[in-house]
């Protein structure tokens, strides 16, 4: 049996309707409420033939979520968690790619809001997958899934056992590994990734690239910022990079 949990908020929520309503056990919300956003979760819910119970905002209060009270917005969701991909998932959707492929490879990053925040730039970004490793790391937990407001249903997120070999494979295939790092020699503006496959790698909060997963970056990279600012939080760093990647390849055609 898959293992559940709670889900709360109305993004994490509409999105799990609308991508895998048979992995939703059952919708909670709050009693007497029937604003709009309601009446759209069961409506939602309705269509997808999935179970609404009206619950006492006493009842919200108990839900956890990481060992913390569950962040939930009057709604709540008892559903099957998303299993992450793996490898053999990674290389299915490379070969199945119509454009060069944009990838987000996060190196230990064990925020499970900035890796909430990371789904949801990547995503929103264009990127094809966000690669993790499995140990040292954060995986979709639902702190992770109410941060990325959805995305954690939508874009493939991709637990791998070896980043180094993961790494290694991925320049096998053509893909460009480009690691960013403060002392990176190259300036994030000053790149060209418009036409070709690119992993971008970001490190983890605090002590960033690890020397193994520098040493399998083709290029590192920095972001240009004011004097004074030593660095980005992961999410924020992640978001500029891709969507500078994502407007080289517009303005590429």
């Amino acid at each position: 049996m898959a293992e559940e949990t709670w889900i709360g908020g109305f993004h994490a929520i509409e999105a799990a309707l609308d991508r895998h309503p048979e992995r939703i056990a059952e919708i909670a919300v709050s009693e007497g409420r029937s604003d709009r956003r309601v009446r759209r979760i069961r409506s939602q819910a309705a269509a997808a033939g999935v179970a609404v119970e009206d619950r006492p905002d006493a009842w919200f209060d108990r839900l956890r979520s990481d060992g913390r009270p569950l962040r939930h917005q009057g709604v709540a969701a008892r559903m099957a968690l998303r299993p992450a991909g793996d490898e053999a998932e990674l290389g299915e959707r490379l070969s199945a790619a119509t454009e060069p492929p944009l990838l987000l490879v996060l190196d230990g990053v064990t925020d499970p809001h900035n890796l909430g925040a990371c789904l949801r730039g990547a995503e929103a970004a264009g990127a094809l997958a966000v690669i993790a490793p499995k140990d040292r790391a954060c995986g979709l937990t639902p702190a992770a899934r109410k941060t990325s407001a959805g995305s954690s249903e939508r874009i493939p997120f991709i637990q791998v056992t070896n980043l180094a070999r993961t790494l290694a494979d991925l320049k096998q295939q053509g893909v460009w590994i480009v690691g960013a790092a403060g002392s990176g020699p190259v300036s994030l503006y000053e790149c060209d990734f418009a036409r070709e496959p690119v992993a971008l790698v970001m490190g983890a909060e605090g002590s960033g690239l690890r020397r193994l997963t520098q040493e399998r970056c083709d290029q590192l990279i920095h972001i240009p910022m004011a004097p004074g600012v030593e660095s980005l939080n992961v999410s924020v760093a992640s978001a500029v990079c891709l969507f500078e990647f994502r407007r080289q390849r517009l303005a590429g055609g």
